[in-house]
């Protein structure tokens, strides 16, 4: 009986940092209209797909502008408020910086129904710049953002001045790799996320197993949303994002970029879609990108690769120094 007793309270103790993250949680709603972003919020009407939705941006004006305009798309799992200190360093170069979330991130809305394309989301973003009457934008994605800014380069050249991927995904067909997983498999997934899982995820795959506590942040905003009676839109979107990364690669057409590219490649990052789902011997050969950042530049015809050593998925989180200054430094050219 005693040896019961201390068993339960052995793992009670276990236990204890994980219910107090999760008694600290904020409660965050569908659109985080509780949560503040680090600029000033605006909203574009769109009607897609016979639903009316919103598309939430901050346009980052510079006090002395140079007369040129930069765009941050983010990755599948965070939204336009993890580039403020980015946006603060471009503003403070002179240039004004659009941050859009895209429909069913952050402050957008989360339809309950969307056939997702990066072609969409590339239509979508454009219709930000147009509003706006910009004409001409050096585009910058990470992630998942590193996909739909060459979406937006292949389809709007015109526009497109310069391109810059940070550890985009998409740099190999993970359909040849991995099993195919259902959007109601993915969505089922989604639904078993808590605060530790998502806190793990991340540890493992952003930063190598050496946590801080500014990405704490990054953790909470993702958590915040699995106590929110919402919480299933939310998390079927992410199902229908997935899909959409999974099944739509753009790595067939990086011969086609004809601007100025830039590859900033954390070469400690690993991160592949369905690598979990793939038998061992595949998965350990997935998501290597210090072999497929050089692969890729060797596609993209005009492109400059920057491989930094020690340095996961989330370079403009991680060591921001290495990441800024050679993105200033290409900009400038």
């Amino acid at each position: 009986m005693r040896k019961a007793t201390l068993l339960i309270l052995a793992i009670l103790l276990l236990q204890l940092p994980t219910i107090a993250q999760q008694q600290d949680l904020k409660n965050l709603d569908i659109n985080l209209e509780n949560y503040k972003y680090p600029y000033q919020v605006q909203y574009l009407p769109l009607t897609i797909q016979k639903q009316n939705l919103r598309m939430a941006y901050m346009d980052v004006k510079p006090a002395k502008a140079n007369g040129k305009t930069v765009m941050l798309l983010h990755g599948k799992n965070f939204n336009g408020a993890y580039w403020e200190q980015t946006a603060e360093a471009l503003s403070k170069a002179g240039y004004r910086v659009i941050i859009p979330d895209q429909i069913g991130f952050g402050k957008s809305s989360k339809p309950e129904h969307l056939q997702y394309t990066f072609q969409l989301l590339a239509q979508n973003t454009k219709a930000i710049l147009d509003t706006l009457n910009i004409k001409k934008v050096a585009v910058l994605g990470h992630s998942m953002g590193g996909m739909l800014a060459t979406r937006f380069a292949l389809m709007y050249p015109e526009m497109t001045e310069k391109l810059i991927l940070a550890n985009p995904i998409g740099l190999e067909d993970w359909k040849r790799k991995a099993p195919y997983q259902t959007i109601d498999q993915a969505y089922k997934g989604e639904l078993q996320q808590t605060y530790d899982k998502i806190k793990k995820y991340q540890l493992e795959n952003y930063y190598g197993g050496n946590w801080k506590p500014e990405y704490e942040e990054w953790v909470k905003l993702l958590a915040g949303w699995t106590i929110n009676e919402n919480y299933p839109r939310i998390a079927w979107n992410a199902a229908l994002t997935y899909d959409m990364i999974f099944t739509q690669p753009v790595l067939n057409e990086f011969d086609q970029l004809q601007m100025p590219t830039l590859l900033i490649i954390g070469q400690r990052d690993r991160t592949a879609l369905g690598k979990n789902l793939a038998p061992k011997e595949v998965a350990a050969t997935m998501g290597n990108y210090p072999q497929l950042g050089k692969d890729t530049a060797k596609k993209i015809k005009n492109s400059t690769l920057v491989e930094l050593e020690g340095v996961g998925h989330m370079p403009h989180i991680e060591a921001f120094d290495k990441f800024i200054n050679p993105l200033l430094a290409f900009l400038k050219k």
